[in-house]
C-alpha cells in the first residue's frame, strides 16, 4: 500500500492522463478540504507564527481573526438559501449566532456545497504576508490594517490568481476591513466604559425587571417612592431597537427571554447578560450608543485638553492591561477609531 498526498490540480492532471487509467481503479481518494472555521484558522496562524521568525513580534488583537475572515471567505461557496451571504455563512460555520438562521442550517449549507474548502487561499500565504508587513513597517508590532494591506498587495504576486479571482479577493479584503472597523469601534467603546461588566449587568437587570412585569401584566414598584409604575416601554425599546426588533416582534422576543431565564433556573444556572447572544449584542450596542459621542470627541481631538488626555491615557492603559494591546497598537487603535467615528 502506498499513501500519498497532493493538491487538487496535480490530482486532476494525473487523472486526465490516459496512461494512468489502470491505477485509478486501485486508488481510494480522500479529499481533505481547507478549514472553514475562522476561529480554528486563527489557531493555525498562531501555530505557524510560533514556528517562524514572527514569534517575537507582537500581533495586535483581532489581526489574525481579520485575516481569517478574508481567508475563509475565499474558500466558501455561494449559497442559494434565501437571505444567506458568505459572511453570514462564515459566522454560522464558526458557531456564531446569525439572525434568521439556526444551527441546523449548517448541515444543509454543507450538503449544498460538498466540495467547499477544496479551493481558496492557504494559511501559509497569510503568514508570508504578515512577514512582509513586518519587514515593510520595521516595527515590533503589526495590526489588522497592516495584515490586510499586505494581503491585498500580495494578490498581484500570487501566481495562481486570475484577474477575475483577484477582483473577488479584493472584495473579500474589503469585507474583512469592514468587519474589523466594527470590531475596532466596539473594542474602544468597551474600553471607555468604566466597569463595563457592572454597567452591562445593571442594564440587564433593569431590562429583565421591566420585561417580566410586561409579560405578566404587572406593575413595578419604585424603590425610592414606593409608587407603582407601568413597565418602562422606552427603556425596553431603546435596547431592543439596537438589534432591529420591530414593534410587532417585541412581545415574542420578550417572551423568548423569559423562557430562556426559566430554562436556566431549572438547570440551577444564573442568567447573565451574555447568556442570550442577541440580548448581549443589544445591551452592548445600547451602552456603546450612549457613549459614542464621548468616544468620538475624545479620540478625534487633534490637540486634546487635560481632561481628554487623561481619559485617553486611562483607555490606553485599559487596552494594554485588559485587552492584550501593546503601547504601539493601542495608540494606533485609538487614532483609527477616532477617524472612523468622524466619517
Amino acid at each position: 500500500m502506498i499513501v500519498a498526498h497532493t493538491n487538487e490540480t496535480e490530482y486532476r492532471t494525473f487523472v486526465n492522463n490516459k496512461r494512468n487509467e489502470a491505477l485509478q481503479s486501485r486508488m481510494i481518494v480522500m479529499p481533505v478540504p481547507y478549514n472553514l472555521s475562522a476561529s480554528e484558522e486563527v489557531k493555525i496562524y498562531n501555530k505557524l507564527v510560533s514556528q517562524s521568525d514572527l514569534r517575537d513580534v507582537h500581533i495586535a488583537p483581532h489581526a489574525l481573526f481579520t485575516a481569517a475572515i478574508f481567508t475563509i471567505l475565499s474558500r466558501l461557496k455561494e449559497s442559494k438559501k434565501q437571505g444567506m451571504d458568505l459572511l453570514k455563512k462564515l459566522y454560522l460555520y464558526d458557531g456564531k449566532t446569525v439572525e434568521g438562521f439556526k444551527e441546523s442550517d449548517v448541515k444543509e449549507l454543507r450538503n449544498e456545497a460538498v466540495d467547499e474548502g477544496m479551493s481558496g487561499i492557504d494559511p501559509r500565504y497569510v503568514i508570508n504576508r504578515i512577514s512582509s508587513a513586518l519587514i515593510r513597517r520595521d516595527t515590533s508590532c503589526i495590526n489588522s490594517l497592516d495584515v490586510l494591506r499586505a494581503i491585498k498587495d500580495g494578490l498581484d504576486q500570487h501566481a495562481s490568481i486570475s484577474k477575475e479571482d483577484r477582483e473577488r479577493m479584493l472584495n473579500f479584503v474589503a469585507i474583512a476591513r469592514k468587519e474589523y472597523d466594527e470590531l475596532a469601534k466596539k473594542e474602544v467603546q468597551k474600553a471607555f466604559v468604566y466597569s463595563y461588566e457592572e454597567s452591562a449587568k445593571t442594564l440587564l437587570e433593569n431590562y429583565l425587571n421591566n420585561v417580566e412585569a410586561y409579560c405578566n401584566w404587572q406593575k413595578l414598584r419604585d424603590p425610592i417612592t414606593g409608587e407603582e409604575l407601568d413597565p418602562d416601554e422606552k427603556l425596553m425599546r431603546s435596547i431592543e431597537e439596537q438589534i432591529g426588533i420591530s414593534d410587532n416582534a417585541k412581545k415574542a422576543f420578550r417572551e423568548e427571554i423569559l423562557i430562556r431565564i426559566s430554562t436556566f433556573a431549572r438547570r440551577g444556572k444564573r442568567f447573565e447578560y451574555h447568556s442570550h447572544e442577541r440580548l448581549r449584542e443589544a445591551i452592548e450596542k445600547k451602552l456603546f450608543a450612549d457613549l459614542k459621542d464621548v468616544v468620538k470627541i475624545t479620540t478625534s481631538a487633534k490637540t486634546p485638553d487635560g481632561t481628554q488626555l487623561k481619559k485617553i491615557n486611562e483607555v490606553s492603559k485599559r487596552l494594554i492591561d485588559e485587552f492584550g494591546y501593546c503601547p504601539v497598537c493601542a495608540n494606533e487603535l485609538l487614532q483609527y477609531t477616532g477617524s472612523l467615528l468622524n466619517r
